[in-house]
Protein backbone atom coordinates (compact mmCIF):
# COMPACT_ATOMS: atom_id res chain seq x y z
CA UNK A 1 0.00 0.00 0.00
CA UNK A 2 1.11 3.52 -0.65
CA UNK A 3 1.09 6.38 1.84
CA UNK A 4 -1.66 8.04 -0.19
CA UNK A 5 -3.88 4.93 0.10
CA UNK A 6 -3.31 4.70 3.85
CA UNK A 7 -4.06 8.43 4.22
CA UNK A 8 -7.25 7.96 2.18
CA UNK A 9 -8.34 5.09 4.49
CA UNK A 10 -7.56 7.22 7.53
CA UNK A 11 -9.63 10.06 6.09
CA UNK A 12 -12.56 7.71 5.46
CA UNK A 13 -12.27 6.43 9.04
CA UNK A 14 -11.97 10.02 10.30
CA UNK A 15 -8.60 9.29 11.90
CA UNK A 16 -5.81 11.85 11.92
CA UNK A 17 -2.35 10.32 11.39
CA UNK A 18 1.00 11.96 12.00
CA UNK A 19 3.82 11.43 9.50
CA UNK A 20 5.41 8.83 11.79
CA UNK A 21 2.11 6.95 12.14
CA UNK A 22 1.53 7.16 8.39
CA UNK A 23 4.92 5.53 7.71
CA UNK A 24 4.30 2.88 10.36
CA UNK A 25 0.80 2.01 9.14
CA UNK A 26 1.90 1.92 5.51
CA UNK A 27 4.42 -0.81 6.37
CA UNK A 28 1.97 -2.67 8.62
CA UNK A 29 -0.87 -2.57 6.10
CA UNK A 30 1.42 -3.92 3.38
CA UNK A 31 2.46 -6.78 5.68
CA UNK A 32 -1.18 -7.52 6.57
CA UNK A 33 -2.26 -7.55 2.92
CA UNK A 34 0.66 -9.84 2.06
CA UNK A 35 -0.44 -12.22 4.82
CA UNK A 36 -4.05 -12.15 3.61
CA UNK A 37 -2.80 -13.02 0.12
CA UNK A 38 -0.94 -16.01 1.56
CA UNK A 39 -4.04 -17.19 3.42
CA UNK A 40 -6.13 -16.74 0.28
CA UNK A 41 -3.75 -19.00 -1.65
CA UNK A 42 -3.98 -21.67 1.06
CA UNK A 43 -7.78 -21.55 1.02
CA UNK A 44 -7.76 -21.96 -2.76
CA UNK A 45 -5.60 -25.10 -2.36
CA UNK A 46 -8.14 -26.72 0.02
CA UNK A 47 -11.26 -26.30 -2.12
CA UNK A 48 -11.01 -29.90 -3.39
CA UNK A 49 -10.78 -31.34 0.16
CA UNK A 50 -13.97 -32.81 1.61
CA UNK A 51 -15.14 -31.08 4.81
CA UNK A 52 -14.73 -33.12 8.00
CA UNK A 53 -17.20 -31.15 10.09
CA UNK A 54 -20.07 -33.17 11.51
CA UNK A 55 -23.74 -32.32 11.15
CA UNK A 56 -24.75 -28.82 12.11
CA UNK A 57 -27.82 -27.90 14.09
CA UNK A 58 -29.27 -24.89 15.85
CA UNK A 59 -28.09 -24.77 19.46
CA UNK A 60 -30.03 -21.63 20.36
CA UNK A 61 -32.99 -21.74 22.67
CA UNK A 62 -36.31 -20.24 21.60
CA UNK A 63 -36.68 -16.54 22.39
CA UNK A 64 -39.27 -16.61 25.17
CA UNK A 65 -40.04 -13.91 27.73
CA UNK A 66 -39.48 -15.47 31.16
CA UNK A 67 -40.42 -12.59 33.48
CA UNK A 68 -43.76 -10.96 34.09
CA UNK A 69 -44.44 -7.58 32.49
CA UNK A 70 -43.39 -4.67 34.73
CA UNK A 71 -41.84 -7.06 37.26
CA UNK A 72 -38.74 -4.85 37.69
CA UNK A 73 -39.99 -1.46 36.51
CA UNK A 74 -40.70 -0.03 39.96
CA UNK A 75 -37.30 -1.11 41.32
CA UNK A 76 -35.45 0.34 38.32
CA UNK A 77 -37.30 3.63 38.44
CA UNK A 78 -36.71 3.92 42.19
CA UNK A 79 -32.95 3.58 41.60
CA UNK A 80 -32.84 6.33 38.97
CA UNK A 81 -31.99 9.88 40.03
CA UNK A 82 -34.52 11.39 37.59
CA UNK A 83 -37.62 9.94 35.94
CA UNK A 84 -40.60 11.08 33.89
CA UNK A 85 -43.56 8.81 34.44
CA UNK A 86 -42.45 5.29 33.53
CA UNK A 87 -39.28 6.50 31.78
CA UNK A 88 -35.73 7.11 32.96
CA UNK A 89 -34.21 10.51 32.19
CA UNK A 90 -30.61 10.19 30.97
CA UNK A 91 -27.98 12.59 29.70
CA UNK A 92 -28.07 13.27 25.95
CA UNK A 93 -24.95 11.77 24.34
CA UNK A 94 -25.56 12.37 20.63
CA UNK A 95 -23.02 14.61 18.94
CA UNK A 96 -23.82 16.37 15.68
CA UNK A 97 -20.22 17.30 14.86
Amino acid sequence: MTKEEVQHLATLARIELSDVELDKFTKEMSAILSYVGTVKELVADTEAVEPTVGPRYNVFRPDVVTNKADAYTADLLAAMPQTEGRFMVVKKIIQTE
